[in-house]
């Protein structure tokens, strides 16, 4: 009876033991899993920062190439009888053809630059296969309109039917000024980047769907900017308008938002 007694208390001693392993086990894992899984969307973003960097560079190498001048952020062109998007990153003819952009020969050729790892969905236009990122169109990138045929029966098109970006000797704070980064409209990525004062394009929807995507580990929006130099914005901002039903059905803040309250991170002047 006795030795049946202690074999109880041992063996109930046992399985509580076991319990409290268990639990241990289970607490560790859920740590390591955490711990791995915040490592991973780091890396992510890391790797979205490797990215807008080698945009960057890109860029430079294109602008020493054009006497100061940066890219385009797009250009309409007719080309045998069809309208074709030239933007930055990619150019598409109407019938959903892909070429390759301003920058594309300046990134070792590896359109994938142009993919940020945490975006899922599509860009402005659908059609784009790597997308994510948007280009400050506000005060860099020249911004095409559509041919049109002049009084004189001429097709005006591409660089002569385009707003321009600030000349380089108006580029006094590259330091200070975005150049490209993550890009986040309610509808997906919008690939031109926009400043919130709307003293540019006069139209309000257009700027507040040309906003930056806090995508990243601790809502953190990747920027690199006109110096080269990458950074991480960590607070949404919604403008000096916030006008609500823009923000809330064009913009989707603050999932995204712009960088400045007003245009100081986006002009360069």
């Amino acid at each position: 009876m006795r030795a049946s007694a202690i074999d109880l208390r041992t063996r109930g001693f046992t399985i509580v033991e076991m319990v409290v392993v268990i639990g241990i086990i289970m607490l560790l894992v859920g740590i390591t899993g955490g711990v791995v899984r915040s490592a991973t969307l780091e890396a992510r973003a890391q790797k979205c920062a490797s990215n807008l960097r080698q945009m960057a560079m890109a860029t430079e190498s294109y602008r020493n190439q054009s006497r100061g001048a940066l890219p385009a952020a797009v250009l309409y062109e007719i080309r045998n009888s069809e309208l074709v998007t030239k933007a930055w990153d990619f150019t598409q003819t109407q019938s959903g053809e892909i070429e390759a952009g301003p920058l594309w020969s300046f990134t070792d050729g590896t359109p994938e630059v142009h993919q940020c790892p945490d975006h899922v969905g599509d860009s402005t236009f659908g059609a784009d296969p790597f997308t994510g990122y948007n280009y400050n169109t506000s005060y860099l990138g020249a911004e095409g309109r559509y041919p049109f045929m002049n009084g004189e029966g001429k097709l005006v098109q591409g660089w002569e039917n385009a707003r321009l970006g600030l000349p380089p000797a108006a580029q006094r704070r590259p330091d200070r000024c975005a150049l490209y980064g993550d890009a986040g409209w309610r509808n997906g990525a919008n690939k031109f980047m926009r400043a919130p004062s709307n003293s540019v394009e006069g139209d309000l929807g257009m700027v507040y769907a040309g906003g930056q995507s806090f995508r990243h580990v601790g809502g953190c929006c990747n920027v690199v900017h006109l110096d080269g130099h990458c950074a991480r914005y960590t607070t949404p901002c919604a403008g000096t308008h916030e006008p609500e039903d823009l923000l809330t059905d064009i913009m989707d803040f603050p999932k995204n938002g712009f960088l400045s309250e007003d245009d100081s991170s986006y002009d360069p002047r």
